[in-house]
């Protein structure tokens, strides 16, 4: 498992089921950047999902490659890279499909926030 911070690139179905399964029992905020090699706006998006997770370490941050990963990509409907899905719970909270790095630094800050929120009055 890497280390938290990190984003976790996810290369079996194994590791993914595994990553997910562990957030969901840690009741955390996971977000999931489905992407491709051949992608050039998800290399683009990388290095800001990197410091997303540099910045909020209590997020997990996973990364499944659509060619590597097709069964994973076909179950949560993805159908344009990068398309990622913030999900609490085995809930999806949010889904933002395109290069937006506007919109999706205040999608994960503010539910990232409404988790420590939620946290803090446990």
């Amino acid at each position: 498992m890497a280390e938290e911070g990190q984003v976790i690139s996810c290369h079996t179905v194994e590791s993914w089921n595994e990553q997910l399964q562990k957030g969901i029992a840690a009741k955390k905020l996971i977000v999931v950047d489905f992407t491709a090699s051949w992608c050039p706006p998800c290399k683009l998006m990388s290095p800001i999902l990197s410091e997303l997770a540099k910045k909020l370490p209590a997020v997990i941050f996973l990364k499944v490659d659509v060619d590597e990963l097709k069964s994973v990509a076909e179950e949560w409907a993805v159908e344009a890279m990068p398309t990622f899905v913030l999900t609490k719970e085995g809930k999806v909270l949010q889904r933002i499909v395109g290069a937006k790095k506007d919109e999706l630094q205040l999608a994960v800050e503010k539910h990232a926030t409404v988790e420590n929120a939620t946290t803090a009055n446990a």
